[in-house]
């Protein structure tokens, strides 16, 4: 048997307030996006892209040209909800930007072969 993002504690209280149309207390949206954001990093190692989810986690992925100071080559900013549900597979990477929930600039920035995240 597999695990599944309902196994996450926090990702599944975060995606159940989602649901009820309330905001997830904050302790538990930090723990769901650091840990899917450590877990993303984590399956697609390097320095040339770097992932925002103000205010909790950046992290830098993707192989190809490490970024060292300043503004990296390529940026991918959004918020935890957005984030979250490309993570779990509720949304997608083209409708992430579509609706503007979703910021991605630079070579390399086009993160949709990645979602939802496998674990």
């Amino acid at each position: 048997m597999g695990y599944s993002w309902d196994d996450d504690e926090s990702v599944s209280i975060c995606l159940a307030a989602y649901d009820a149309g309330r905001t997830p207390e904050r302790i538990n949206e930090k723990a769901a996006v650091k840990y899917s954001l450590e877990l993303f990093a984590q399956l697609q190692p390097g320095n040339s892209v770097e992932v925002r989810v103000p205010p909790y986690k950046a992290v830098q992925a993707i192989e190809g040209p490490t970024h060292r100071r300043g503004t990296p080559p390529a940026i991918v900013e959004t918020d935890a909800r957005t984030w979250l549900h490309l993570v779990v597979g509720r949304l997608t990477w083209a409708d992430a930007i579509a609706s503007g929930s979703l910021f991605a600039s630079g070579e390399r920035s086009d993160l949709s072969e990645y979602f939802p995240l496998a674990q």
